[in-house]
């Protein structure tokens, strides 16, 4: 009998989450701490499963600044909107939960870069876009949005701490309008992914009130590996994958 694969689901991973693991950046920054790039996500939420080294996450949001402690088996999670810096504290390993897979690959992330970068949108996609690979022009390249990134990123931390959250509103609303002309095409990532899971339940829930839980005889396993080792993420090397190529295990 030939075991035929079924069809790849668009989303298979629980609840259509992304998933991916980081080693956190350890290039020293202009203010004497390695790590990331600081961004935000403008509709998805993100968390950190740390799974080995020590380090910190920053965050700035409308509850001011904070630094997050991260050691093994400690979690930390960050809502749209929340500026969030990865700092490395050595040998800072993460696995990564993205809400609503699909969306952050199409962009729902802005950093920090200075005002006047925000304010250019082809300036800002020229720093923001790496060069393709994992050779050294795309880690040079990685490196120049990092440090701009964290230029813009310690400004508008300075405001917050002294209790001016203007700076900080106005990057939210200039990194909205960076991301506008987008949004159509991730309400149908959305659609396909996120809202398409959740249908899915409450369909699997009507039949079993109505006793014909025929969709359990679709049943199956899935099974997938990273589709890119220790790329350039944007808070550091970044080992991928495609879910949309997850395949039935044979």
């Amino acid at each position: 009998m030939v075991n035929t694969p079924k069809p790849a689901l668009p989303h298979p991973l629980p609840g259509a989450i992304g998933l991916s693991h980081l080693s956190a950046y350890d290039w020293e920054a202009a203010d004497g701490v390695c790590g990331g790039s600081p961004h935000l996500h403008l509709v998805c939420t993100e968390a950190y499963v740390v799974t080995g080294g020590r380090g910190a996450v920053q965050t700035l949001s409308p509850d001011g600044y904070r630094d997050i402690p991260l050691e093994p088996g400690s979690v930390a999670w960050f809502t749209p909107g929340t500026v969030h810096r990865m700092v490395q504290g050595g040998d800072l390993r993460i696995t990564v939960l993205m809400q609503n897979s699909g969306l952050p690959e199409a962009g729902d992330a802005v950093f920090t870069f200075p005002p006047e970068v925000l304010a250019d949108p082809e300036r800002y996609a020229a720093v923001a876009t790496l060069p393709p690979g994992t050779g050294i022009e795309a880690e040079e390249a990685a490196l120049r949005r990092r440090d701009l990134a964290v230029e813009g990123y310690l400004g508008l931390r300075e405001a917050l701490v002294a209790g001016d959250d203007g700076p900080y509103a106005e990057f939210q609303r200039a990194a909205a309008r960076l991301v506008r002309a987008k949004v159509p095409r991730w309400r149908e990532l959305w659609r396909a992914g996120a809202l398409a899971a959740a249908e899915r339940t409450g369909a699997q829930l009507d039949a079993l009130l109505a006793g014909e839980p025929a969709y359990l005889g679709e049943a199956t396993a899935y099974e997938t590996a990273p589709t890119r080792l220790g790329g350039f993420g944007m808070c550091g090397r970044r080992d991928e994958y495609n879910l949309l190529r997850m395949r039935s295990a044979p």
